[in-house]
């Protein structure tokens, strides 16, 4: 989570169950995510700073539809998903929060759970650690 430029929360957790897919793996890990984006959102508010965009980065286009459209998008590689997984979808539409596309490129929470090399490494870190050089 990158609040202004700075990185206050970030986590790293091996998934509790078992996925079949990407797609499923990444609905999975942002439901698991909500709880904290939620309570950080409603703690700023509480202490006046209002919070306009709460964005969630996604780099699979499956997931975004998944998550903005809930069971509609829903095929038969993903209809026996639990609804609780949908709770981002009430969240987006009740406009707290909104998913946007990020490139893997760009993904910087892959810092945390991929083994980087090279240019890559190197920006992330960079990046998260709010340096200049």
């Amino acid at each position: 989570m990158s609040l202004g430029q700075g990185m206050p929360i970030n986590t790293s957790t091996k998934q509790k169950i078992n996925t079949r897919s990407s797609t499923e793996t990444e609905l999975v890990a942002a439901d698991d995510f909500m709880p904290i984006i939620l309570w950080t959102n409603y703690f700023l508010d509480a202490q006046g700073y209002s919070t306009h965009d709460t964005i969630l980065y996604q780099d699979n286009q499956s997931t975004i539809l998944l998550e903005k459209n809930g069971r509609k998008s829903s095929s038969k590689q993903t209809k026996h998903l639990n609804c609780r997984y949908y709770f981002i979808t009430d969240r987006i539409n009740s406009q707290e929060l909104s998913v946007e596309y990020c490139p893997t490129g760009e993904m910087v929470g892959d810092f945390f759970t991929k083994p980087l090399q090279g240019q890559l490494f190197y920006k992330f870190r960079k990046l998260i650690m709010n340096s200049q050089e």
